[in-house]
Parts: C-alpha cells; structure tokens; sequence
C-alpha cells in the first residue's frame, strides 16, 4: 500500500476508535458498556477547556501545531459524523473520480474569528449559550441522545415484541422517557444543519461557525507537518479540489490553506501524479509565515487586521450587555427567593450558577442515569438553562448510592463525588402541603413517601385516630425525590422537592441499634 494511501487508512481506524465508542456509550441503554469509556468525551476540547483541564488543552494545541487539525478528523465526534454524512451522499449519485466534487471558496476568516471572540468573550462572563450551541461535541452529544438513541429503543421495542410473540422474553420494553420536545428539536435541528452544510460545502461548519475549528486554526496555519505541492509533478487536475472538503486547495496558486485543512488526507490519495506530500516545511518557511507575513500582506491582498480588529471588539463590546442582564437576572432571582422556579440541579453542580456555567447540554448524564430522573429543561427555567439536565421527579427518583452522572461530566459542571459525601449532598429539601394529602383530605392511610425516603426525613406521626400523616426533618432530607414521585396524589403532589440555589451538607440518619433476639426452634 503506498505511503499517501497509509495515511488516509490510519486516519479513518483513528476515527472510527474514536467515534464508534463515544457512540456506542451514548445509546446503549443496558449499562452493559464500561463506564470508563467517558474519558473519550473527557478528551473533546472545549469541554476540557470549560472544565480546567489545562493540561489537556494544551496537548491539543501542541499536537496541533506539528500535524495540523488532525483533532477535527480523528478525535472530533462531530466532525467524523459530518464524515459519515459526505460517504453516505455519495452512495448513488453523480461522480467524478469517485467523490462528490468541491471547490476551493476564500476562507471567511473576519467571520469566524470574530465569532470566537464573541464566545470567548460571553465565557469570560459566564455566559455560556454559545458555546452550548457552537460546541461540536455537545452538538453530536445532542444528536446521539435524542435521535440515535430513542431509534435504537425503538428498535429494541419492535424486536421484543416479535420475542414475546414466540415466548421469548430475553427482551423487554424500555419506554423512551428522557427525551423532551425541546430537546428533540435541537437535536433535529443540529443534524439538518450538519446534513445541508455537509452535502453543499463540506466542512463549512468547522470552518466558519466552530469555535474548536477557529481556535485550532490559529495555531494549524504555522504547524510543522503540512501537505505540500510539487509544482513540477502538478497537471492541474484539480482532482485534490475537489476531494477537499475543508475547501482548502487552491489548485492555481499550488497552496493549501492550512487554517482550514483538517488533515483527511483525501487528496493525497486522490493525487493522479503524486504531486502533494504531507511533510515538514522547512524551518525558515515557517517563521517567514509567521513573522513576514503577518507584517507585509500578500500582492493582492487588502490587510483586515484593522477590520477583524474593530469587529472584535465590537462584537465583545456588544457581549457586554448579555453579560450584565445575565447577572442582573441572578440577582433578581436571588431576592425573589421564590424557589419553586428554580430547578433542582444534580448532585455534584455545587450551585446553580456555577451548574449554568459550565454546563453545554451535551446529555451524557441524562443517557446514563439508571433510573431516568434527569431530563432535558425547556424554557420553563429561562433561556440560560435552556437543555441543561435537571431533576424530573415524575416517576423515578435520584438512587441514593448512585454517582454516576458526578463521574461522567466532560466539563466538570458535575463535580465527581464519592458514594459517602452524595449520601449527604442536599441538592434540595421536601416540602409537604398537607392540603393536598389523602389521609387529610380523604382520611385514608397512605405513607407512600415515608416508605421511600432514605434518610428518614420523611417519617409519619400521629394525626387522627390511628391515621398517622407525614412530617419532613428538613436537615435530614436530601432531595433525592423518593417521596415526590411515589406520591399518589395528582395532578401536584402533596410532598415536592424545593430546589438548594447552593448545595448543601445533610446531617446523617441516625443508625438503630440492632436487637439481640434469642431464636427458638425454626424462629417463626
């Protein structure tokens, strides 16, 4: 196999180890995956940004800048699934050479660095929609959550049925419960905007709308290994135009915009003449670039540093005011003190504000949640809370020794907790309204909660009669949800659980002391 060709091969395993698994993780629904697959969405860029992991950030870079955007072909959830995308159009259509053609287009470099600007600028102050939109592996997280996987419980629900028919039950129902309109939607709306992008432009998404991409090519542009023409061995063919998907090549000037190429390596295997080599530049190319370049632009070429400068700061100038109604909006929420309007957020995000943060509505917690009690937000919470997981009491509960969704946080919005200190997390308290419950209203013996709190915050004592009706020990509840959705009384429920703004420590139950009983005969 020729050397061109080994590296488009290396690339596609490369991807397909990267991508298969993350995948695979978001839509199995039997828990049957290790759990330790999360480091792969611990190692996409932005969340390891978001989530202090410096460390990581750096590698990125550095591994960027000696063999240029390979992180957007390889390691990049989005970007391999925009991959699939272009293979899959290509499956009966019109071809030329075997692929679907491209053309080299300008980069729109003022575009795409000033909108990195803008959210960079909006993170600095805590406002993180943009990056929750733009983000490529919350997009793709978006997408496996909501589309993907309910396909695969379906799928999974239609062959159960043919099982039981037979006498089978190997198989069993698995209801579809974590998926919301809202989410659904944006989901749906990720995946169209993938699809459209991908079938007229390529990787016109990575290039002009990705933060990751733009960021990445800031330092792709100077890196050491680079594809690189020989002006001798060119016919002008211009087959590596139009494999190239980043819409890089310029095939009449002979030069490959670095910036935007992501290291596909597909012209170099569709090269009749062997004409392009991916190889070091020389050293003294490389500081030319950097330095002369940067100085002296190019015969032809009108300088936009001066307009790529005042549109920055025009568009952190205008972030200013998102900022400061954000914090506006936190503050009046505080003195409202009405915190029946907040959401109860999962344990380990240590308080709402910081949860909001760091959160980019990837819904890797919501898919690995045994019992199913985190689910997308609509707009119910306020567009800055728009798709970020919360707790849904409706008809499961948060497991009391459970830290799964604490673990598994790419950005650390989810602070990783031990079994011990989840056991005291207050995430929230219980609340009853006595109105509302039947042995009040109904003067029937219920207890339904009492039976389901785990900490004993919710016990019953005496009420009329021998009819004994619930009471909350505040200080030990800590919001787990077990009374609120085993409550039978509909359509608001007689116990619900108040959301903690700040997370709070619980104190222990205290433990009963074990009776030493002498058995007699068989003990009954």
């Amino acid at each position: 196999m020729k050397k061109l060709h080994f590296l488009k091969v290396l690339r596609v395993v490369l991807a397909i180890l990267f991508f298969s698994p993350i995948l695979l993780f978001f839509v199995d629904f039997s828990g049957k995956l290790p759990c330790q697959l999360h480091v792969l969405a611990h190692l996409q860029l932005l969340p390891a940004l978001l989530g202090g992991m410096y460390g990581l950030f750096l590698f990125w870079l550095v591994l960027t800048l000696v063999l240029g955007r390979a992180y957007c072909s390889v390691a990049c959830p989005a970007g391999v699934l925009q991959d699939i995308v272009n293979r899959i159009f290509c499956i009966g259509k019109k071809k030329r050479k075997g692929v679907l053609r491209f053309r080299y287009h300008a980069p729109l470099n003022v575009f795409r660095y000033v909108l990195l600007a803008v959210v960079f600028g909006l993170a600095v102050f805590g406002v993180t929609e943009l990056c929750m939109w733009l983000d490529p592996y919350s997009n793709f997280g978006r997408i496996a959550a909501n589309l993907f996987r309910p396909v695969v419980l379906e799928g999974n629900n239609l062959l159960a049925d043919g099982l039981h028919k037979t006498g089978n039950y190997s198989l069993y129902h698995i209801p579809v419960t974590s998926v919301t309109a809202v989410s659904l939607a944006a989901a749906g709306i990720a995946l169209v905007l993938f699809i459209v992008m991908v079938v007229f432009r390529g990787r016109y998404f990575c290039n002009t709308l990705c933060p990751v991409g733009a960021l990445l090519s800031l330092v792709s542009r100077y890196s050491i290994f680079r594809i690189v023409f020989d002006k001798k061995a060119c016919i002008q063919c211009r087959s590596c135009e139009y494999t190239c998907k980043a819409e890089a090549i310029d095939p009449k000037a002979m030069k490959v915009d670095m910036s935007r190429c992501v290291s596909c390596f597909n012209c170099l295997s569709s090269c009749r003449k062997e004409a392009l080599t991916y190889k070091p530049a020389p050293l003294l190319s490389r500081a030319r670039r950097f330095f002369i370049k940067k100085a002296l632009p190019a015969a032809g070429q009108s300088p936009d540093s001066r307009r790529t400068f005042l549109a920055t700061g025009a568009a952190i100038a205008s972030a200013l005011p998102l900022a400061v109604l954000k914090a506006q909006q936190r503050k009046a929420g505080k003195e409202s003190g009405d915190i029946l309007s907040q959401p109860v957020t999962p344990p380990g995000s240590l308080n709402l504000t910081h949860f909001k943060d760091r959160c980019t509505a990837c819904h890797l917690c919501v898919t690995k949640c045994p019992s199913h009690v985190l689910r997308p937000a609509g707009l119910e919470y306020g567009f800055d809370y728009l798709l970020k997981p919360r707790m849904a009491y409706i008809d499961s509960y948060c497991n009391f020794e459970c830290v799964i969704c604490s673990e598994i946080c790419p950005t650390h919005a989810l602070r990783p907790l031990t079994v011990e200190e989840k056991k005291i997390t207050q995430i929230g308290i219980a609340r009853f309204f006595i109105d509302l419950c039947i042995v009040h209203t109904e003067e029937n013996d219920c207890g339904a909660c009492s039976e389901h709190c785990p900490t004993q915050a919710v016990h019953m004592v005496p009420y009329k009669g021998t009819l004994t009706i619930p009471q909350v020990e505040p200080e030990l509840c800590v919001g787990c949800g077990g009374c609120e959705s085993i409550c039978p009384v509909r359509p608001v429920r007689a116990i619900l659980v108040e959301a903690n703004e700040t997370h709070l420590a619980a104190e222990k139950p205290e433990e009963e002391e074990a009776l030493d009983i002498n058995v007699d005969e068989f003990g009954f």
